[in-house]
């Protein structure tokens, strides 16, 4: 296994489902505010974060998954192959 395949990043996220638009923010503290237009009823919330942060890196959406908080509004992603340093410039650069 590469380095490269071995690399992932933790991010603590702050989800607001029913949004007007969806919007992926990095804030100072280094949490990102997500808000996603679809509801949080059956995982829809859920699986559209994992898919607005995909795009925000440029990712496959299968590279996110939600490793905590499934039911609150304060989760934790894993995102395979990139690294905080990673991840923090990619967001920062869109």
């Amino acid at each position: 296994m590469s380095r490269a395949e071995s690399a992932h990043a933790l991010l603590r996220v702050r989800l607001t489902p029913r949004a007007a638009r969806e919007q992926v923010i990095l804030q100072d503290d280094g949490t990102l505010a997500v808000r996603v237009s679809a509801p949080p009823v059956d995982g829809r919330a859920n699986a559209a974060l994992e898919r607005a942060v995909a795009g925000a890196l440029g990712v496959a959406p299968s590279r996110v998954s939600l490793v905590r908080g499934a039911r609150g509004r304060d989760k934790t992603l894993r995102v395979e192959g990139l690294d905080d340093g990673a991840v923090r410039r990619l967001l920062a650069a869109g």
